[in-house]
């Protein structure tokens, strides 16, 4: 691992605007050339099999950080839900988080939200969407779906109180250059649901046969060591166990690698992280 790639890097608004605009061209430019066939279909039908489903809280009372942007970021949730509950992923298409919810607006209802920026946080349209796209990808983990693209958080901004998932399993988003996109290279078409029910976000991918395999995502060589230049770098590996119908073990496969910039002190007690 490279410490000095891992430096934050100091940039001017105007640099990070020039940046941010280009991407969004290019990726722009992708959709409208690029040869991936996009899933578009959205059915109220459900495929008749689970492969996976898991709920995350909505409400999660964060050290420093006013709730307001907790319940503007469910309203954020409830619109983009509405884009990709029920979409039916053919054999060949891509999944592409941000073609399919399109650009957050005042015009569509988006409100002002928690957005990462930098390791630290502030207001931003359409604010805490990345909770669905964190979701979609740690589902994604549990099928035979290929993930073609996804980003990790450069900066480990808060603390694992009441963490269920291992760190580094989650998938940042901005849109639209930050995007998450999945591959569908079975031969059966697989279906995500996804809607909030009281305070929680559920999610599954549904089948259209009876699933073969399950799965079980785990991390390897997680460290948190001190950087040259001040503070704490957080590693480790995500790898997953494929098991077949039988409950063995039939492949361990490597998944992804983090890096992140630590925005606390780790080792301070649990109880005055979470604040």
């Amino acid at each position: 691992m490279n410490h000095v790639d891992l430096r934050p890097k100091k940039r001017s608004a105007l640099r990070i605007w020039i940046g941010t605009q280009f991407y969004i061209l290019k990726r722009w430019l992708e959709w409208k050339t690029g040869s991936k066939i996009y899933a578009t279909e959205l059915t109220n039908e459900m495929l008749p099999y689970k492969a996976i489903t898991h709920s995350t809280p909505t409400l999660r009372k964060l050290k420093s950080v006013d709730m307001w942007y907790q319940h503007n970021k469910v309203i954020n949730l409830r619109i983009a839900v509405e884009k990709l509950n029920g979409l039916v992923l053919r054999p060949g298409e891509t999944f592409s988080y941000w073609k399919l919810i399109g650009k957050p607006t005042k015009k569509k209802g988006y409100v002002d939200g928690m957005v990462l920026f930098y390791g630290s946080f502030k207001p931003g349209l359409g604010g805490g969407l990345c909770q669905l796209s964190n979701l979609i990808y740690w589902l994604a983990l549990h099928t035979p779906l290929t993930v073609t693209e996804r980003y990790r958080h450069s900066f480990d901004v808060f603390p694992d109180s009441r963490r269920t998932q291992p760190f580094g399993s989650g998938a940042t988003c901005s849109y639209n250059y930050l995007d998450l996109q999945l591959r569908n290279d079975t031969d059966q078409a697989l279906q995500l649901c996804v809607r909030l029910e009281g305070d929680n976000l559920v999610g599954e991918w549904r089948l259209e046969k009876p699933p073969l395999h399950q799965y079980k995502v785990y991390e390897k060589e997680h460290s948190i060591t001190p950087a040259y230049w001040g503070g704490y770098l957080r590693h480790n590996l995500i790898h997953r166990k494929v098991i077949n119908l039988k409950g063995e073990e039939v492949d361990d496969q490597y998944v992804t690698e983090n890096h992140a910039i630590m925005m606390y002190e780790p080792l301070l007690p649990a109880s005055e992280q979470s604040g």
